[in-house]
């Protein structure tokens, strides 16, 4: 018989030759800054764990607090039985930490954006997204039955132009954008899209993943940084990056909320997630606010390497806060680059098409404040 995966073998030996292979690395424990390899402790500069949060004792207690008094895993979808008091306690202070009238949870921030998008439209309706858009809001436009229509990265003139012309062809109109995004680390023009949303009577998504806890006053994301907060419907966060612990959320009003608890799909169909992350994340968020010297250090040390890469150099683009990118060009030369700082004791991923465009295939350095200024010498001495 004819072997019906025999084309697998194909794009797996293509992927080979273009050097777009990818395979799955076990790696040890890890503590804030660092992470174990081969019995080796290297420098972790690939983590999201923005605030060095993930491993702070406070939070490794509240979640085993949680762990011993719910248990772990929640056994169901949020509306059947999967909602627990911890993730009550947990939308409730992030609601008040994003001065919003709600916020509902999601196992995953993938989700809760991909959900958000597929409960706000439909067919007869459009979405209006960034060209380096993460794959997530994307996809839940593709999934919406929506029209999705991309304009180019950071272009609020090209998207105002593309409006005028077709605004009058739907019936609703969202505009979807990160507020930092995540392989460039560079701002969404936030003001400019604000402006054009109200003006052509449409709803504008914000993905503040790489944002929330890191930019803002008091940490509250590029929405609060920029000024235009109250004036953004949909409000999208994760919990598993500068909050250290997993899945995601909505913010908004409360008719927002009670849309997306009742149409969107990853949340109605999925398990929630486990009361523990939840009560991770609140204690995550408790010291993040009280606890700005971690937002400011990873800043300052951030602005540092980028200012002494461009002195050697080194092309860097013109990104903000944590994640400093390091443009090589071809796929090899990133992977290859990326292979001898983990020799020297540096973890530092390569990232390749198809996450960014081809030709612009990078080192991905993400400062946290774990990292210290001998961590950056380090880097920088042996790149």
């Amino acid at each position: 018989m004819a072997d019906p995966l025999k084309w697998l073998e194909d794009l797996a030996a293509e992927r080979s030759r273009r050097g777009l292979e990818r395979r799955l690395v076990a790696r040890g424990p890890s503590r804030p800054g660092r992470i174990l390899h081969e019995g080796r402790e290297l420098i972790n500069f690939a983590s999201n764990d923005y605030l060095g949060l993930a491993a702070d004792p406070r939070v490794l207690a509240a979640a085993v607090a949680a762990t011993r008094e719910y248990g772990w895993g929640s056994g169901a979808s949020p509306l059947v039985c999967g909602w627990r008091t911890p993730h009550e306690h947990l939308a409730a202070a992030l609601a008040e930490f994003e001065r919003v009238e709600a916020v509902t949870l999601f196992p995953a921030g993938f989700a809760a954006n991909f959900g958000a998008i597929a409960a706000l439209v439909g067919a007869g309706d459009a979405v209006f997204a960034d060209k380096l858009d993460h794959a997530c809001l994307i996809a839940g436009a593709k999934t919406s039955g929506a029209r999705l229509r991309i304009f180019p990265h950071a272009d609020p003139d090209k998207l105002a132009t593309i409006l005028h012309r077709e605004r009058s062809q739907y019936r609703r109109v969202l505009i979807a954008t990160d507020g930092v995004f995540s392989m460039d680390g560079d701002l969404a023009p936030l003001s400019a899209l604000a402006d054009l949303a109200d003006r052509h009577e449409s709803m504008l998504l914000v993905d503040e993943a790489h944002a929330t806890g890191v930019f803002g006053p008091d940490g509250r994301g590029s929405c609060a940084q920029a000024g235009i907060a109250d004036r953004v419907q949909v409000r999208v966060g994760t919990l598993s990056k500068a909050l250290g612990s997993l899945g995601g959320f909505v913010a908004g009003e409360r008719r927002l909320i009670d849309q997306i608890i009742h149409q969107a799909p990853s949340f109605i169909y999925s398990t929630a997630l486990p009361p523990a992350a939840a009560a991770a994340a609140h204690e995550a968020l408790k010291i993040a606010n009280e606890e700005p010297w971690r937002r400011e250090g990873c800043h300052a040390l951030a602005d540092r390497l980028r200012a002494e890469l461009r002195s050697r150099g080194h092309k860097v683009p013109d990104s903000r806060g944590p994640i400093v990118p390091l443009i090589q060009g071809e796929s090899e030369t990133a992977l290859d680059l990326s292979s001898r700082l983990l020799d020297a004791g540096l973890l530092v991923p390569a990232i390749r098409p198809p996450t960014v465009p081809a030709g612009t295939s990078r080192l991905r350095i993400s400062v946290t404040a774990a990292h210290t200024d001998e961590d950056v010498d380090r880097l920088l001495s042996v790149l």
